[in-house]
């Protein structure tokens, strides 16, 4: 009996001090994000289902509530890689840049243009209001490409672009009347829809290059941390690989719910979808979407022109995890092929 309840005692211990080990191991790492949307998903579900502890990371998920702060915080150190926000590298870049794009999860426009009711045809836009996120970020750059794709101009056409705050701001912004239009995910605009507003932009009607949800990180951040670097980008691909998994629908369903507080699933369901159509299986980093950035950017900051795009791309670590069947892996064991 005694040499049992040592036996028992004695595992204890060890696998007490088994997993003291394993969380002293973890890696720490910081990821910041940009903005609440569903396509923030991969980055919930990859914390959620223990997608990061798997490869040895200990995350802090930090909502940061710009892109150009959410970059500052990059270039600083504070915050050593990125989950969004790509379209902020290009002022960020501007002279001696550190940045890279490391993955895109998502190349085409996504976010609808709504307008409040009454508001008919894109010209009756001119001399309205149109709220974003902050002027120079991601947000700002998809409205702009927005009114450019309607044949609007906000200095010929009066349009006051004002900054106003993430996309549940906007929305209340929206529906309290403060302004006439605003960039949202298709989540809140299906709901807007449903309540009168009008959508003048459909990404479902669209293939708009645009950089929606990259990963960046820094060379001094990516030569220091090679393996946390590509550990993070494993993370997020499995978790990208369990959204994808038809089986899986109410589990993402549920997140998507929970994390954005809509109590309808009608509009999680389409935030749902969107993920489906627009997240890329071998997220490549895409300069398709930065070019089309940069050349609206100049404007307001004539030196990005200056900016190589092309340097501002490091595929190295999607190409080993391609090349090496780790994706093509994780979709077949998932079974959504």
């Amino acid at each position: 009996m005694k040499a049992t309840v040592f036996l028992v005692l004695s595992l204890a211990v060890f696998s007490g001090h088994f997993a003291v080990l394993a969380s002293a191991a973890a890696t720490k790492v910081v990821i910041g994000y940009p903005t609440i949307n569903s396509r923030i998903s991969p980055l919930w579900i990859a914390q959620e289902r223990g997608y990061f502890s798997k490869y040895g990371l200990e995350p802090t998920l930090v909502f940061v509530r710009s892109t150009p702060l959410l970059m500052a915080s990059l270039m600083s150190g504070g915050i050593p890689v990125a989950y969004g926000g790509g379209g902020g590298i290009l002022n960020a870049s501007v002279g001696k840049s550190d940045l890279k794009i490391l993955a895109t999860f998502t190349g085409k426009m996504t976010n609808s243009l709504v307008v409040r009711p009454g508001i008919k045809t894109a010209k009756d836009l001119r001399g309205k209001v149109l709220g974003v996120q902050s002027i120079g970020g991601t947000n700002w750059l998809g409205a702009m490409l927005w009114l450019e794709h309607l044949e609007l101009d906000p200095h010929r056409d009066n349009i006051l672009i004002q900054a106003i705050g993430d996309q549940t701001v906007r929305v209340q912004a929206l529906e309290a009347g403060k302004i006439d239009a605003a960039a949202v995910d298709t989540v809140f605009s299906k709901r807007l829809e449903e309540h009168g507003f009008r959508v003048l932009g459909d990404p479902r009607q669209s293939t708009i290059p645009f950089v929606g949800v990259d990963i960046v990180s820094t060379k001094t951040y990516i030569a220091a941390e090679p393996a946390t670097v590509e550990n993070v980008i494993k993370a997020l691909l499995e978790s990208l690989a369990f959204i994808l998994t038809p089986k899986n629908r109410a589990a993402v369903l549920e997140i998507i719910m929970r994390r954005l507080r809509i109590a309808d699933p009608g509009p999680a369901d389409e935030g749902y979808q969107d993920l489906l159509r627009n997240m890329s299986r071998k997220p490549y980093p895409a300069d398709g979407g930065l070019r089309n950035l940069q050349r609206l950017t100049k404007s307001q900051n004539p030196r990005v022109a200056e900016v190589k795009v092309e340097d501002l791309i490091d595929s190295r670590f999607i190409r080993k995890l391609d090349e090496s069947g780790f994706i093509d892996r994780l979709y077949s064991a998932s079974g959504s092929q």
